[in-house]
């Protein structure tokens, strides 16, 4: 049972700071891109339409390469640890909450823009108020960021070894129960996995809720 809680407390931990730089990234960026008019913008739409596709294994093939003893940060000594994982995951889901945030800014009227100008608001208050107007969407790019990482298993594995009790995550213990043969570990991990996300995911859904009644 400590091992369980041990892992689930870990896949938790990676996934949700991941989720959160990705929202640091993504807010800002998304919010450039569906704002901004500049040459070269439906170019750098594409490659993060393009980026919320990535193949986790992709991913974490570049990640362990750099992070690899002759890798570039190398020297950081971060290979098989939960920060490879946390660096990995941010990779993936960071392109999802761009592109979802960009495609939420640009579904409102764009004459809501001219009209907060227009009243004399300077050009962070308009940005905060639009982020407002399009909460909703944005709390959906939220659990799309969340939920494309927290049932990754891929990039996890290669960059974090699965080594028990530092890096074995819940996805990466169900490939190793599977592979062993244990199957009823497996459909019990699977089953906490899906709990684990299920309830996340109706904390920000009530969330959204209480914000689609204001």
């Amino acid at each position: 049972m400590s091992d369980i809680l041990e892992i689930t407390f870990l896949s938790l931990q990676v996934s949700t700071i991941a989720t959160l730089v990705s929202l640091l990234i993504g807010l800002p960026f998304g919010t450039w891109l569906a704002l901004g008019r500049f040459r070269g913008r439906s170019f750098l739409l594409s490659i993060i339409n393009t980026g919320m596709a990535l193949p986790p294994v992709v991913v974490g093939l570049v990640v362990a390469m750099t992070l690899w003893r002759s890798g570039v940060l190398g020297s950081l000594k971060l290979i098989y640890t939960p920060w490879a994982i946390i660096i990995a995951q941010t990779i993936i889901s960071a392109p999802v909450v761009t592109g979802l945030t960009a495609a939420a800014l640009e579904a409102l009227d764009p004459r809501l823009q001219q009209q907060l100008l227009g009243l004399g608001a300077s050009r962070p208050q308009m940005i905060w108020h639009l982020w407002r107007e399009a909460r909703l969407p944005l709390l959906a790019a939220l659990m799309a960021g969340f939920g494309s990482v927290i049932s990754e298993v891929g990039a996890s594995m290669m960059v974090g070894g699965n080594i028990k009790g530092q890096t074995r995550v819940l996805t990466t213990a169900i490939v190793l129960e599977t592979s062993k043969g244990e199957f009823e570990k497996a459909l019990a991990l699977s089953a906490l996995l899906l709990t684990l996300t299920y309830l996340v995911n109706l904390a920000l859904t009530s969330i959204q809720q209480r914000g689609a009644r204001k």
